[in-house]
């Protein structure tokens, strides 16, 4: 039996970091190669040991491998991206329609993580305050299979172009479940260097010594130490 007290190895340590810092939004490097069924179970349970309010595990897992759904689903997100390329003209319209933003059909499989809005019962430990604990608490379902998922060396895509309603009724979902991440799986040819829209030209990454208050909004931390660490980290 594993010993949860057991302090992480240096390389234990590198490795998460490792992860974190390498994983990628992906759409446009998805090899066909089919995940085996041991390593997909493993991301699965990865995302089902995420930690959530009260317990409750909101989440559910839909595996999508049918061409016939995903092209449905191909179809709500071309119809949406229409519409989100309105959003800006001259150059940036046409950067961002020169911007693959989904990897459907290019990946093996699809998965959609969902919330059951009701799960737990009417009154869940801890979300009497903040009812939209269970939507957090399944992102970081989302997260744990998006890093797990890095160190299998397979790359995620999440397709957040969709009409949510639509895709909840191309998957049959109960009025009470929310298609919370839509998601393309699959091994990769490659993982980029940065992140896709940062290599395009799209956005940059904020510098996070800017992004650290200090006991209030907007207030200088007073650690100079932590301040070296912060510009060190941004160098990375």
């Amino acid at each position: 039996m594993t010993d949860h007290n057991r302090p992480f190895s240096d390389d234990e340590r590198a490795g998460l970091y490792r992860a974190i810092y390498e994983r990628r939004d992906v759409r446009s490097q998805f090899r066909p190669d089919p995940i085996p069924a041991d390593v997909l179970a493993g991301l699965l349970s990865a995302a089902h040991h995420a930690p959530s309010v009260g317990f409750m595990q909101p989440w559910d897992f839909i595996i999508i491998d049918s061409t016939e759904v995903r092209q449905s689903v191909l179809d709500i997100f071309e119809e949406e991206n229409r519409k989100a390329a309105d959003n800006y003209s001259g150059e940036r319209n046409t950067q961002y329609k020169s911007l693959k933003l989904q990897g459907i059909l290019d990946s093996p499989i699809n998965l959609c993580i969902t919330c059951d809005r009701s799960r737990g019962g009417t009154h869940v430990l801890g979300r009497n305050s903040i009812v939209e604990t269970d939507l957090f608490s399944t992102c970081l379902a989302v997260q744990n299979l998006w890093l797990a998922a890095r160190a299998e060396g397979i790359g995620v895509g999440w397709v957040s172009i969709l009409d949510q309603q639509k895709l909840a009724k191309t998957l049959g979902l109960p009025e009470q479940v929310y298609p919370l991440a839509y998601l393309c799986l699959g091994y990769v040819s490659e993982f980029l260097d940065q992140p896709e829209l940062q290599a395009r030209g799209w956005r940059s990454r904020l510098p996070i010594e800017k992004l650290v208050h200090g006991n209030g909004w907007g207030q200088p931390q007073a650690n100079p130490e932590l301040k070296a660490a912060l510009k060190k980290q941004q160098r990375k």
